[in-house]
């Protein structure tokens, strides 16, 4: 079974990132694997180990994120196809799966295409879809149980809903977003470590994948992001002085009154 994992770099969660001008400040940023496409990856590896066949992962990314997606060549996975190129940076969620589903185009014979539900720093849940719609491929999102059986070219997948679960059945190949839970991903071991430099990384530029630098990237995009703002700084806390009955009287007013949630 051949599977495709789109796999994007996105700053650590554990990172004060700070705005300046408008801008995210890049300097002192850690850089980690989007956490959903590691359950991605772990589910292509997963259905690998079942039935054989090969792992690829595709990212979309400057080149200060190769170190981000050798831990994937060092989970298993066999090979990279990197879109490293300028004109591929700053697109919107759109332009981003133009230039996925190009290279997906020019890749083939895959059963199904892997990726994290959203990615945790724009938290858009979008590209996953798009290129589904780009490739004329269905999709299932959120998914958090997954059967496949290449043979019968067929899956099945659980989806949590308020109250309960969607059970959804479909053809392969597919699209496929991952939802915390659906595994445990792997620690790379040290062998895959040290495997992971020798296996291939490739470097793709737009005549690769056969676009045009108007089809990608800010150029290429639909949306335009015109300012980041750092979230309102929260107000300092409050001592309500007195006796334990008046201040708490006291409390109750100021919820009600002043912060209005009672």
């Amino acid at each position: 079974m051949n599977s495709i994992v789109l796999l994007k770099e996105v700053p650590d969660t554990e990172t004060r990132i700070e705005v300046r001008g408008g801008a995210v400040v890049e300097e002192g940023i850690q850089y980690v694997v989007n956490p959903y496409d590691e359950f991605a990856l772990e589910e292509a590896l997963k259905w690998q180990e079942q039935h054989g066949g090969k792992v690829t992962l595709l990212s979309l990314g400057p080149e200060r994120a190769r170190e981000s997606i050798l831990k994937g060549l060092a989970m298993g996975a066999d090979e990279v196809y990197h879109l490293s190129a300028a004109e591929f940076q700053d697109g919107d969620a759109y332009a981003t799966a133009r230039a996925l589903a190009a290279a997906v185009q020019k890749l083939g014979d895959y059963d199904a295409i892997f990726c994290g539900k959203q990615a945790v720093d724009d938290d858009n849940h979008a590209v996953g879809v798009m290129v589904a719609e780009l490739l004329d491929l269905p999709h299932v999102s959120v998914v958090s149980k997954l059967d496949l059986n290449p043979d019968a070219r067929t899956g099945r997948a659980e989806r949590d809903i308020e109250g309960g679960k969607e059970v959804v059945e479909f053809p392969l190949p597919a699209v496929i977003t991952a939802q915390k839970g659906l595994n445990e991903p792997r620690y790379p071991s040290f062998r895959g470590i040290r495997q992971a430099r020798s296996k291939p990384f490739n470097e793709w530029t737009l005549a690769d994948v056969g676009l045009g630098a108007g089809d990608v990237g800010a150029a290429g995009s639909r949306l335009e992001v015109v300012d980041i703002l750092p979230p309102p700084e929260r107000a300092p806390g409050r001592i309500v002085p007195g006796e334990p009955a008046e201040a708490a009287k006291e409390v109750v007013r100021l919820l009600r009154v002043e912060a209005k949630v009672i």
